[in-house]
Parts: structure tokens; sequence; C-alpha cells
């Protein structure tokens, strides 16, 4: 999650500097075939969202694709109203953010699972 993250800041500052928009249309249609897909294996994975390091991550993964999906959608209805990529690199940036923001999380509850596991087997 935390590369994914940095690569999206990244390449939204790299479309940022090239000043081209992306087409709406097709990423509109994406956006919404990738929800469908991404709020059912979200729901399927709802009641784990408590479990293990692993287990959260498979969640939160899960989690901000769907949210990503919305977002993105919407991008696409700003990127077809104005005519430019500022929509679509508000939404990228928000999702870059919330990717390093779950990783963190997820890196935090890691590393708290192998010290205590660390200190039962000494």
């Amino acid at each position: 999650m935390g590369a994914y993250g940095a690569f999206v800041l990244g390449k939204a500052a790299w479309a940022a500097a090239a000043g081209s928009a992306p087409e709406p249309i097709t990423m509109g249609a994406i956006a919404l075939l990738a929800l469908a897909v991404n709020a059912g294996v979200a729901v399927m994975l709802f009641s784990f969202r408590e479990g293990d390091a692993n287990l959260r991550s498979v969640w939160l993964c899960s989690r901000n694709d769907a949210i990503g999906n919305v977002a993105v959608g919407i991008a696409a209805l700003g990127v077809f109203g104005t005519g430019t990529a500022w929509p679509d690199l508000i939404v990228a940036s928000v999702m870059a953010t919330l990717a390093l923001t779950a990783s963190v999380s997820v890196l935090r509850q890691a590393r708290g699972e192998i010290e205590l596991a660390t200190s039962a087997t000494h």
C-alpha cells in the first residue's frame, strides 16, 4: 500500500507537469466496473477487518479500492465538466494519502504483533 501511494503521488506530479487531461468517459466506465468488483470483495471481507495485520491489510486494501473507485468516478465527471486534469489530480492525491496512511496503520499493527510474538517465545 505504501509503494502504491508513493507511486500515485509521483504519477500525479508527473501528470500535473505534463498538463494533459485523461479521457473522462473511459475513466468513468472503468471506475464503475472496478467499483462493482471491489465493493463485492470489501463486503465479503468486512467481518475480517479487525483480524491480524494480514487480514486487516486485505480489508483496508479492498475498502480503499472501493472508495477510490467512487472518487475516480467523481473525478471523471469533474474532468468531463472542466476539460482539465485537476479533478483527477486531486483525487489521485487523496487516494495516495489514503494508501499511505493505511500502510502506516498496518505496519504499526504488524510491528506490535511481532513484538508480542517475540516476547511470548522468550
